[in-house]
């Protein structure tokens, strides 16, 4: 799996795939966008909530990139330049559905303690597992999308991903000292909630995802059709995480770093992806040539 963001990152390939994509190599072109696909996506998702506005917003930046790519005059890092442009279109995006329906996270706890937690047997815990996972992954992304748009994307690159303070830093434009400031600021906001709200974290604490699982399922508000998290995919944004990830994080945050770098990721991408749509379309070609 390509990580852009690992000790193993070749600089050199990139840069030799941008050569030839601005020669007209589509071959190259083709090749470096798809280096770069699932990572953007995984962020994008983690950012926008909703598979289908993640989906928008990679097209988007890959669309940025395309069209900038002449612009890049490799006296940076393509990795370097290639991710400013990725944060600041995740911060300058219209809002979607997710940062409408999610606003602080006073109101996301008022609204987690308004749902009624039902006892659940032996059976039923076992029937609605997945069920139940569902949910904790709504909850925590719920979680995220109540930080401002700079805190859930440095904590999601930051803690969930694991990168490199040198490279937060390069990314975000900011020292590295600032950069790891503002991680710690987004994982105490994040972290102190959790702590009096997750029993995940603190087991005293009385929201329990199996609980509402089986309420939202008797309302028929939950079902095997109705995933948006747990839906099968084999890789986690673990495995996208450098290989630094456990010293970049603060150990008494851990417990909960680990709860959001078990979700789901998505490495496998349909024939007809994003990546069919923008090479295949002459306008934009035209324009890029």
């Amino acid at each position: 799996m390509h990580n852009p963001l690992t000790e193993r990152y070749s600089e050199e390939e990139n840069i030799a795939l941008v050569r030839k994509s601005l020669s007209g190599d589509r071959k190259a072109l083709d090749q470096l966008v798809r280096l770069h696909q699932p990572f953007i996506y995984n962020v994008a998702w983690k950012m926008a909530w909703e598979p289908d506005d993640a989906l928008d917003l990679t097209q988007e930046v890959l669309i940025k990139v395309i069209t900038k790519l002449s612009q890049f005059n490799f006296e940076s890092q393509f990795r370097t330049w290639l991710y400013r442009i990725v944060v600041n279109e995740f911060l300058q995006a219209k809002r979607r559905k997710g940062e409408k329906q999610f606003s602080t996270l006073e109101d996301h706890g008022n609204r987690l303690d308004a749902v009624p937690g039902e006892d659940l047997t032996v059976e039923e815990e076992i029937e609605l597992k997945e069920l139940t996972e569902e949910v904790q992954f709504r909850c925590l992304s719920g979680m995220l999308m109540c930080l401002t748009r700079e805190q859930r994307l440095i904590f999601i690159l930051g803690d969930t991903f694991g990168i490199d303070h040198n490279i937060g830093g390069e990314i975000f434009n900011v020292s590295k000292e600032n950069f790891r400031v503002k991680l710690h600021r987004a994982r105490k906001e994040l972290c102190n909630f959790m702590d009096n709200k997750c029993s995940l974290i603190n087991p005293k604490n009385p929201c329990r995802c199996a609980k509402k699982s089986k309420f939202f399922y008797k309302q028929g508000l939950l079902s095997e059709d109705k995933k948006t998290f747990n839906v099968g995919y084999k890789t986690k944004m673990l495995d996208y995480a450098s290989e630094n990830y456990k010293a970049s994080s603060e150990a008494v945050y851990e417990k909960h770093s680990d709860l959001f770098r078990n979700h789901p990721a998505k490495d496998q991408f349909d024939a007809d992806t994003v990546i069919e749509e923008i090479l295949n379309d002459e306008n934009l070609m035209h324009f890029f040539q």
